[in-house]
């Protein structure tokens, strides 16, 4: 009776632990946020498995079916679309239930798009504050003031529908904050853009805009040297 938390590549499919590729191939079945998503992954690694969809639309439903799976005696992965499960992705019920009825959870640890952008951020690493999407509408200003304010490094997650809107805000809220703007981490069109908020601002337009962000932005007060 044990439930698996599987770290999954962020864009390389190489970048995929041989503990990860064990795990998948014995347990019972696979939670997953996209089964196509996941079924293309478990292709390539020729891995034949039961997938079942556990989403943030669904996953307040399917705990007590997978919990009552787990505890007649079966093992179950959980993956995300991309990287470490739980990080701005679902689970966290899941997690909980499994915990209340004495199931073992086990950390299968990988791939995370906010480590590898922390790492080669170049940015103190020594005490940082994940916030993940900030509030796309309400909320989204009283995030960013807060931010504004917020002594530590930070790091935020964006889509390319929002990053050049962030970018203008980081400039009105956080202007004197150096940031590092990492597009598509370990993928074929991986880009990493430094600068201060204006800077990047005005060349938005000659930039790449589409994939998935992580923007990694400097504590308060500290300076780099360009």
């Amino acid at each position: 009776m044990k439930l698996y938390i599987v770290s999954t590549p962020i864009g390389n499919l190489t970048d995929i632990t041989l503990r990860a590729i064990e795990t998948l191939k014995e347990v019972d079945f696979i939670l997953c946020e996209d089964t196509r998503t996941s079924g293309n992954l478990l292709n390539h690694l020729e891995i034949k498995k039961e997938l079942i969809s556990l989403n943030a639309f669904n996953e307040k439903n399917k705990i007590d079916f997978v919990v009552n799976r787990i505890l007649s005696n079966q093992t179950a992965a959980l993956i995300s679309d991309a990287g470490t499960p739980l990080i701005s992705d679902p689970g966290v019920r899941l997690v909980s239930a499994c915990i209340e009825n004495n199931i073992q959870v086990i950390p299968i640890p990988g791939a995370s798009a906010l480590l590898a952008a922390l790492s080669m951020s170049g940015l103190p690493t020594d005490a940082f504050v994940f916030e993940g999407f900030i509030p796309q509408k309400k909320g989204r200003q009283t995030k960013l003031k807060e931010l504004a304010i917020e002594p530590r490094t930070i790091v935020l997650y964006e889509s390319m529908y929002r990053i050049e809107k962030l970018l203008k805000e980081l400039n009105e809220y956080l202007p004197d904050r150096f940031i590092v703007v990492c597009r598509e981490i370990t993928k074929k069109f991986e880009e990493t853009w430094r600068g201060y908020p204006k800077d990047l601002v005005e060349s938005f337009s000659e930039k790449i805009s589409k994939g998935e962000f992580v923007v990694v932005i400097a504590p308060k007060d500290w300076k780099v040297n360009l």
